[in-house]
């Protein structure tokens, strides 16, 4: 079932559960009211008789009966909680609660398992969490992986509070490791520092520090540190200035993440955390694979031992991290046994369709895209 479908039915619910408590807080008002009525009525009466309550009483009894405001409030109710019902069965209907046939027996090797885990906290900062889960799993030795992101993660507290000295220390220690990565983070660095000091300095001290620590880079940014250097000119009111776009809170946070970046890449880590993209690109590939799983026990197939899935799992662009390479004749995903397969023609089909067009090692074979004539011997095998 599509989730536009559930979703229409949550906005269904919802809109009752709207018109419920709407009608709800109104009938509560007009009852209020009815009440302070009749308690404005009952001050105005001086040492009312035991009748003229009893009639007060009644006007109210009978104004109260005629809104009918307990048989309303059940209707709505009643309405709203069909509503739920219908929604939690269409939702039992069309997500399958138990998972588990999704599963697939894998050896684990729980130690990396763990130390997945305890990194997992540690990139985010979590450190009283991943020392938690270090101690609990009994996994002392994958203490070595907090050292890196409390490093980190001190740089970039230092950096929130506008100091820039220990990510600076950090960019001149790994300097080689940075070019080679192509990263200009070491400079713009100092650029920010330098628009610090003018804020905060004078136009000498800026100047004495641009002289130190910007003009190495001139060689390869004189067009960006020449705007730079036109900062000077508008020393104590930058921010009417032209170059007022440098003061931008988004230029920190942008150089706070692609500090995150580099560091973890110096790490040989990715930017994202792995357990995240494998939580979300699971997340993404279960319905198919249940789907899957549903459709192979209802034959009496076991789906457990395939090298490969008979379905594409599309988990879209952000979780293909290497080539993928599908025959466009059998539809199959390139592999160790079926690799891809170029053609003299410069067309690309996996192994087995090429065997199976050609019929016979030495015959040749038209290919199904061009004109063109070819044999098996002239196709050569793809690496990725």
């Amino acid at each position: 079932m599509e989730l536009s479908t559930i979703k229409g039915a949550f906005d269904r619910v919802a809109k009752k559960q709207k018109f419920c408590f709407s009608n709800t807080q109104e009938v509560i008002e007009t009852s209020v009211g009815e009440i302070k009525y009749t308690l404005a009525k009952l001050h105005t009466l001086h040492d009312p008789s035991p009748a003229d309550l009893i009639n007060l009483m009644k006007e109210l009894f009978y104004e109260l009966t005629r809104m009918g405001p307990l048989d309303h409030l059940a209707a709505w109710h009643k309405d709203v909680n069909g509503g739920l019902s219908k929604y939690a069965k269409l939702l039992e209907k069309s997500f399958n609660p138990d998972i588990s046939k999704a599963y697939r027996n894998v050896d684990f090797d729980m130690h990396t398992i763990n130390q997945i885990i305890a990194g997992h906290f540690y990139r985010l900062g979590l450190f009283d969490l991943g020392d938690c889960f270090i101690n609990e799993a009994r996994e002392p030795e994958s203490n070595f992986l907090k050292s890196p992101f409390l490093d980190m993660y001190q740089i970039l507290e230092a950096m929130g509070a506008r100091n820039l000295q220990p990510a600076l220390n950090w960019a001149a220690i790994n300097r080689e490791k940075l070019v080679k990565n192509g990263s200009s983070i070491e400079l713009k660095l100092h650029q920010l520092e330098f628009l610090e000091i003018l804020q905060k300095g004078s136009r000498g001290d800026a100047l004495k520090y641009a002289r130190t620590y910007l003009a190495p880079f001139a060689s390869l940014r004189m067009v960006e540190i020449q705007k730079f250097m036109g900062c000077l000119l508008w020393a104590g009111r930058l921010d009417c200035s032209p170059y007022a776009e440098f003061l931008s809170l988004t230029h920190w946070e942008k150089l706070a993440e692609e500090l995150t970046q580099q560091f973890c890449s110096l790490l040989g880590q990715s930017y994202e955390s792995p357990l995240s993209v494998a939580i979300a690109a699971g997340v993404q590939g279960l319905p198919t694979l249940l789907k899957l799983a549903n459709v192979m026990w209802a034959k009496k197939q076991e789906w457990q031992a395939m090298k490969q899935l008979p379905v594409p799992v599309d988990l879209g662009r952000e979780f293909q991290f290497h080539s993928i390479f599908v025959c466009p004749v059998s539809k199959d995903q390139g592999s160790e046994e079926n690799p891809p397969m170029l053609m003299p023609c410069g067309h690309v089909l996996c192994k087995q369709s090429i065997v199976k067009l050609s019929k016979s090692s030495t015959r040749t074979f038209k290919c199904p895209y061009c004109p063109l004539e070819a044999t098996v011997a002239q196709c050569r095998q793809l690496y990725f």
